[in-house]
């Protein structure tokens, strides 16, 4: 389960995707995803477009990067963090994917909280597993066309990742259209989705725990599969 768990959340970093899964045959899971969103990405020119192409232009962009400086990145996984800031995190909606995974709590929570539990659960996530994606290559990516009528607001993106075994995962971004353009705000993997994966995992422990100390627990750096974990006992 901790690979399941791995896999999801450099999923959820983009379509990097399943590095973490190449460690181990098998896995399927829940995920999570980087940090509160920076300055406009370089593949924003495709936010208004097509989504399958928004995740292309982004996963060519950001595995160029690690093609070209893996050995640096390696050396200093932190700095994947900029990475991550700079392609991704423009193109993920937060706020949504959090509010879902919180459920009944996101209403009762403070606005305070609320973004609390985003940037800690993101760069908790981040910190935690983000160096998986230095070891991940363009060529074990497949994307898949949209097939989108013409004003819908949302969409489904269909991936692709062949694993090291030479077996391949599933993985498939929800879209909605935001002011901002295309956004994901979930991603399943093998059928499973992370946002309804999390959300029983982390209501479990909110009810026993509340909100402000699984909040805390993030913040002082535990892995949100952890949290997660003690919630199945």
């Amino acid at each position: 389960m901790r690979v399941a768990r791995v896999l999801w959340t450099v999923v959820w970093m983009c379509v990097a995707a399943v590095a973490a899964a190449q460690t181990s045959p098998g896995a399927t899971g829940k995920a999570a995803a980087p940090a509160p969103a920076g300055p406009a990405s370089p593949a924003a020119s495709a936010s208004a477009g097509d989504p399958s192409e928004l995740v292309r232009e982004t996963a060519q962009g950001m595995l160029g990067e690690i093609d070209k400086h893996r050995d640096e990145y390696r050396r200093d996984p932190a700095r994947v963090a900029a990475l991550v800031d700079k392609w991704l995190m423009p193109h993920f909606d937060t706020e949504t994917s959090a509010r879902v995974v919180l459920g009944q709590f996101w209403r009762t929570a403070t606005p305070d909280q609320r973004q609390r539990f985003i940037n800690a659960f993101y760069h908790s996530l981040l910190s935690n597993y983000g160096e998986s994606l230095v070891e991940f290559s363009s060529d074990r990516l497949k994307i898949y066309p949209s097939r989108l009528e013409p004003g819908r607001t949302t969409a489904t993106v269909r991936t692709e990742v062949r694993r090291r075994a030479g077996d391949t995962v599933s993985v498939d971004y929800s879209m909605r259209m935001t002011p901002q353009g295309w956004k994901a705000w979930d991603v399943v993997i093998q059928g499973i989705s992370y946002v309804k994966s999390y959300r029983e995992d982390f209501g479990a422990q909110i009810e026993s725990q509340g909100l402000e100390k699984v909040i805390k627990r993030l913040e002082s750096g535990e892995k949100p599969g952890q949290i997660a974990a003690q919630a199945k006992g």
